[in-house]
């Protein structure tokens, strides 16, 4: 059980949460297949969960590499950025659009996915493994996330009409590589 905490290890004990995260995340993209929003937004937040222990786990073991800052980007991408999206298009536009605005909801939610994606590059091309800044610039994927869950939730009880949703998916991709600064926890 040494390669847990061997920082060269691709198994180390912070990958293996990292790979929780991706598992989730998955497995919540087959119940937005299934139209059981409920179970896949709870895998989506157990993700969620396991993001944020892969990196304090990370630091606190010493256990930070390359390999681990790209595997957990790519975690990211599934859970924060193409899970959420995946599940406003299925729960509140494929549900209430048609016509020019379901093609209008289309572009956005690309909009939102590649926002997300260039994002994370970004952040992988500047940032050492094992570095914590202060602030991050723009808003994170995980946070962008939680604001579409906010926002879908808006949705399903009836608060937020889809075409608000489109236009907050929008506003909120927009933010992901913004001039924000937002600390760090």
């Amino acid at each position: 059980m040494k390669f847990l905490f061997t920082s060269t290890s691709h198994f180390n004990l912070a990958n293996m949460f990292t790979f929780v995260n991706i598992t989730a995340g998955l497995m919540a993209t087959y119940f937005i297949t299934q139209n059981n929003f409920f179970v896949a937004i709870i895998l989506a937040w157990i993700g969620g969960a396991f993001d944020i222990f892969d990196g304090k786990i990370a630091r606190k073991y010493n256990l930070s590499n390359e390999f681990g800052v790209q595997l957990d980007s790519f975690a990211d991408f599934l859970s924060f950025v193409l899970v959420p999206v995946f599940l406003v298009f299925q729960a509140v536009y494929a549900t209430s659009l048609s016509g020019i605005w379901i093609i209008i909801a289309s572009v956005v939610s690309i909009y939102f996915v590649i926002s997300g994606l260039r994002r994370l590059i970004h952040f992988n091309i500047n940032t050492d493994a094992g570095e914590v800044d202060k602030f991050f610039t723009g808003v994170p994927t995980p946070l962008g996330a939680i604001l579409l869950w906010l926002v879908y939730l808006g949705a399903a009880y009836g608060f937020l009409p889809a075409i608000s949703v489109i236009a907050l998916m929008a506003v909120i991709g927009w933010s992901l590589n913004s001039n924000i600064k937002v600390p760090h926890p």
